[in-house]
Parts: structure tokens; sequence; C-alpha cells
């Protein structure tokens, strides 16, 4: 495959973060079934704060903030252009920022079922579009994806209000604590919330964005190129036209000929 150097870094970059996405997702989905938190969802909330972690959970989460910091310098040795950077610096900001925000506040059930959930929707969008650089035809892969994009954002919002709205709401302690690691109050739960729906709005207006610059790609490339139609010439002229020659040009078969000026002299 021929690849331009648009294409060529893109293509290095799905590959990296499918491979990076499909770990992550099939490790964050045996640490879930492994501690129960699949059968019974009041885990999420329950027991706050959960500062007691297995070593798999902590592990888990050391390793998803060394991969995200490390993402820093990588862009230079990448040799990202200058115009990605600024792309690339939020996205990167935005995982760090929650899954620090996670790990810091003690919500780290809650924060590992929404990592699971959104890398598994990123795993296809990568997948897929390793797929469709190798065969421009294949579509498929973006429609599955973009429905469980829509399909993910509602569930991180479902959750997200279910936990911190409703479950840490109605907790019996609700009192700022550093000592244990408790930050059930009401400012914290608000910003919370707010960077959680913030998140997903800004997500989903670049994803209303993608699909809409796709639709126009696919409807100039599938438009008819539009024929002009020649003009017509009416009347004696466009007769003398055609016997003289194409476009009323005049040829050496037509007024010049000797047949022509003989029927003159005569």
């Amino acid at each position: 495959m021929h690849f331009s150097k648009t294409k060529h870094s893109k293509f290095n970059e799905s590959g990296q973060l499918s491979a990076f996405y499909f770990f992550a997702c099939v490790w964050g989905t045996f640490i879930l079934v492994s501690e129960n938190y699949v059968s019974d969802p009041t885990i999420l909330w329950r027991a706050y704060p959960h500062n007691l972690m297995t070593f798999q959970m902590k592990f888990f989460y050391i390793s998803q903030l060394a991969y995200w910091f490390h993402a820093f310098p990588e862009l230079y040795f990448q040799k990202t252009k200058k115009e990605d950077i600024p792309r690339q610096l939020v996205y990167i900001g935005l995982y760090l920022f929650h899954i620090a925000g996670a790990y810091l506040l003690n919500l780290n059930h809650l924060g590992l079922v929404l990592l699971v959930l959104h890398y598994f929707v990123e795993f296809l969008f990568h997948i897929s579009r390793l797929f469709y650089f190798s065969d421009e035809k294949y579509q498929k892969g973006f429609s599955l994806w973009a429905v469980l994009f829509v399909l993910g954002r509602l569930l991180t919002l479902i959750l997200s209000v279910l936990t911190v709205g409703f479950g840490l709401a109605r907790a019996e302690n609700q009192k700022l604590d550093f000592s244990t690691g408790n930050f059930n109050v009401l400012a914290v739960r608000i910003a919370v919330l707010a960077s959680i729906c913030i998140t997903q709005a800004f997500m989903m207006w670049k994803f209303i964005n993608f699909q809409l610059r796709r639709w126009r790609e696919h409807s100039t490339f599938q438009a008819p190129p539009v024929r002009k139609k020649p003009t017509v010439t009416k009347g004696r002229s466009s007769r003398k036209g055609t016997e003289n020659g194409v476009n009323g040009t005049v040829t050496s078969n037509g007024a010049d000929s000797p047949r022509n000026r003989k029927d003159k002299s005569s």
C-alpha cells in the first residue's frame, strides 16, 4: 500500500491505538468480571470512598496514566505536524484529566466502567479505519461505530448521573475528609458531573462535524458530472456553416472550390 504522508500518519496512529484500546478493554473487562461489577451495579457507589484497591485495579490505573503521559514526548519523536499538535494535546489532556480525576477522587469503580465502555468504541473506530485504508469501499465498520458511539455517550451520562447524582447523593457520609479520601460533597459532585457532561457534549459535536464532512464528501463523489449542451445557431448562417465546415469555418471543400467559382463566372 502506497500512502501519502497524511494517510501514513493516520495509519500508524490507528495501528498503535487499536492495539492499546484492545489490550486495555480486555484487561478492564477482566477486572470488572473478577470483582463482580457486572452482577452488582450498586458497587459503583456503595461503600464510598473506594480508597482500598486491589493490585490489578491500581496497576491498571497506573498503566493508563503512564501511557497517556508518554504520549507527550511521542509527539516529538513521531515528528507530528504542527497543525496536528493542538488536536493531539487536547486529546491526550482529556484522557489524563479524567483518569487522574477518577483515581484521586476515589471514583475508580465508575472510572473503570466508563473507560472500558469508551475504549471499546474507540477500538472499533480505529480498526474500521485500518480496514478502510486497505480498501476504501469498506464502510460498514464506520456505520456500526456511529451507532455505538451515540449509545456509548448515552450510557456514560446515565451511569454518571446514576452514580454521582443519585447513589453518592444519598450516602450517609457527605463530609469532606482528606485523611480518609472522602470527597462526597455537593461541590465535588457538581464538578464531576459538569466535567463529564461537557466532555460528552464536546465529543458529540466533533462526531456530528465528522459525519457531516463524510456526507458532503460522499455526495460530491456520487454527483454525476454536468455536461454542456451544444449551442445550435438558427437560420441561413447555420446551414451555410454546415456546408463550409465545422462550426462555420471555411474549408478547401467549401466556397473556394473550383466548382463554386465556375458557377459564379457563368
